[in-house]
């Protein structure tokens, strides 16, 4: 592979030179309608407002907001004049803005008015009461010695913000020449991007991520799935999360595809663009696809120009997918496995693997990247078929946590590679298989017991819609498998009956000794399952506080 020495920047251009009256961006629930010369100009003069409004190169500006029109050209205009864009989780609350503000050191914050339970101006109206008697969004508080202004995107300004809108204005009035000067100093390996990891263990670190990094990780999975000006990507998964940033955004700022992005995610959104956008590709969670097969209107839309996308972010389930193939015409879909600190992807399966390799595991390393699975107690790398630690090492690595060095060194080795903290497993042709995260394994009496091999077989159960496997405390094993399940409408199934179910297939031990029936499962916004969360209302619903204690003394 022939690696990009671009920044985010110039690789937006090339697609308005290459291509200037394509589409770029489409949103099908408001007028938002660019071509690639019209999104390229409108990027610069965000950045040139950028300028204006005190910001400088290497400086932090944070993005709070659902995937709006302003995330993406915040995205391109930060990358444009070299502010490093940090992505902030559309479900925080004060505690956690307030955390990811002061620890990124953020100097602008843009926002919108709320999502969900989230009213993000009364969060921010009461971190920062004095923003309220403000002129422009200038703040100034000793909690945030770093934050010094506040941006609204959207009509009805709060008091004392300042509207996205006059970052335009500010632009127009910003010099050429020295807008250019600041352009002609930025190289690709600078740090462009701070994600923070969903912090599902400890508080949330800063994911330092360069231009090379993201553009040449979008590049080799927009290769992956045989990209082209002619396909057109709906993007449903979060930009604040590097599968909407990187694996949606940057893939197709690449190869010069154009964007149809939902705001959120609801599935008869979804369809309702795959069919009047006659997008070619969806990424989506297996929880989403999941969503859109089993939505009632499904059958209504027509999805016959479908051809690829993406579906990750936690295991996908082996019949998930190949509904997804007979049913939504995804003939090319494919699997990307990685990690924030990745940039994200590590290995994926192509266009080219057969529907069996693209099924059943998560493909090969990508190029320029090294891959191997070790022993997490030794060190020792494992030969084939032998569950261990995936590790990674390349280009798309990241530069370390922000301000964190500890955390960095123990992620990243003296030798360069990346431990994630993932289970897996690589055959003889060097195709992977996720096993389930280290931490996720139950040990029962001494046997190892990979949670997804569970869920692989509940799923292929009819009344089965959704299941994630837990261990849970024991006296007497140390950990026992408890099995969460959400049943397809109309089915009625008992704990027992799905114990049977897997009783009577798999060995004793894998057996569930719990079965919790549910409706939802506890996600980030990115649309992770938190099992961790699984895990402690199951030791409160089942009383098991002693046996954690014993676990964990």
């Amino acid at each position: 592979m022939e690696f990009l020495n671009k920044t985010v920047g110039e690789v937006l251009h090339e697609c308005a030179v290459a291509f200037p009256d394509n589409l770029a961006v489409k949103y099908t629930d408001r007028d938002y309608v660019r071509t690639w010369k019209e999104f390229d100009e409108e990027t610069t003069l965000v950045a040139k407002g950028l300028l204006a409004a005190g910001v400088r190169k290497g400086e932090k500006v944070a993005m709070w907001a659902t995937n709006i029109p302003e995330w993406l050209i915040t995205l391109f205009a930060t990358a444009k004049m070299g502010a490093i864009l940090v992505t902030v989780n559309t479900n925080y609350k004060i505690f956690e803005l307030e955390y990811l503000l002061k620890q990124s050191d953020t100097k602008m914050l843009v926002t919108m008015q709320g999502f969900k339970d989230s009213d993000y101006v009364a969060i921010i109206n009461e971190l920062i009461p004095e923003i309220r008697n403000s002129s422009d969004g200038v703040v100034k508080d000793e909690k945030l010695p770093f934050l010094e202004r506040i941006v609204f995107a959207g009509e009805n300004t709060p008091d004392g913000m300042m509207n996205f809108e006059k970052l335009k204005e500010m632009g127009k009035a910003y010099s050429d020449k020295l807008f250019t000067e600041n352009s002609n100093s930025l190289t690709p390996d600078e740090v462009i991007n701070m994600q923070y990891t969903s912090g599902t263990t400890g508080f949330p670190k800063g994911v330092m991520l360069t231009h090379y990094n993201i553009v040449n990780n979008g590049k080799t999975i927009g290769d992956g799935m045989r990209f082209t000006e002619n396909d057109k990507l709906c993007i449903t998964v979060p930009f604040f999360h590097c599968f909407g940033m990187v694996l949606a955004i940057m893939a197709c700022i690449t190869h010069k595809t154009s964007m149809v992005p939902i705001e959120y995610f609801r599935p008869l959104s979804v369809l309702s663009a795959l069919d009047s956008e006659k997008c070619t590709a969806v990424h989506g969670v297996p929880t989403m696809f999941i969503a859109m097969l089993e939505h009632p209107e499904f059958s209504k839309f027509d999805l016959s120009h479908m051809r690829t996308g993406i579906m990750a972010g936690s295991p996908c389930p082996i019949k998930v997918m190949q509904e997804v193939v007979d049913k939504m015409h995804m003939k090319d879909i494919t699997i990307v496995f990685g990690q924030t600190e990745a940039s994200p992807g590590c290995t994926m399966t192509t266009v080219d693997d057969s529907i069996e390799q693209r099924v059943n595991t998560v493909g090969r390393a990508f190029p320029g990247v090294e891959t191997k699975i070790i022993d997490p107690e030794t060190g020792e790398e494992l030969g084939p078929h032998k569950p261990g630690e995936f590790c990674a090492r390349g280009y798309n690595i990241m530069k370390g946590y922000y301000k964190m060095p500890e955390a960095t060194a123990q992620a990243i080795d003296a030798d360069g590679w990346l431990h994630t903290g993932d289970l897996c497993t690589v055959d003889e042709q060097g195709y992977y298989k996720v096993v389930g995260r280290i931490k996720d394994m139950i040990i029962r009496g001494g046997e190892n017991i990979y949670p997804k091999e569970i869920e692989e077989f509940l799923y292929t159960h009819e009344g089965i819609s959704d299941v994630q496997v837990i261990g849970v405390p024991s006296k007497q094993y140390g950990e026992e498998v408890m099995a969460c399940v959400i049943l397809k409408d109309g089915y009625n199934l008992t704990e027992e009956e799905i114990k049977d179910y897997v009783r009577s297939h798999m060995a004793r031990h894998k057996t569930p000794k719990y079965v919790r029936i549910m409706d939802a499962f506890p996600v980030t916004a990115s649309g992770k399952i938190q099992k961790f969360k699984l895990r402690e209302q199951a030791i409160e619903l089942l009383k098991l506080q002693e046996d954690a204690a014993i676990e964990t003394a």
